[in-house]
């Protein structure tokens, strides 16, 4: 999917007109219609507000990547990241264990 397809996409899966979406990014509906059909192309900060506003990743959004990463995960994520290096390595461990027995039970259900 191109970028105009995702924000379209997204959008009606939010269930946000274009205009409400054009709002909360600063600009018009119209515009917003035309990022949708690929007649412009919006800048890098605009990209930025859309996928807040969208409650996506930039790569997921340019598609770059096809996994939709929850926000509330990112924030984990960039909190872990802060830790000191030796409770890194002990969360990393235990989320490990909790992914290998959740892998496990999925492939005997």
């Amino acid at each position: 999917m191109n970028l105009g397809q995702q924000i379209s996409s997204l959008r009606k899966k939010n269930k946000i007109s274009q205009n409400e979406l054009g709002k909360k990014v600063g600009t018009s509906g119209d515009i917003i219609g035309r990022y949708e059909r690929n007649e412009v192309s919006p800048s890098i900060d605009v990209v930025i507000k859309i996928a807040d506003i969208l409650g996506v990743s930039i790569d997921y959004l340019v598609g770059k990547t096809d996994i939709e990463l929850d926000n509330n995960i990112l924030k984990r994520i960039v909190e872990i990241q802060k830790l000191p290096e030796e409770e890194k390595k002990s969360i990393l461990f235990n989320l490990d264990a909790v992914l290998r027995d959740a892998k496990t039970r999925q492939a005997y259900s």
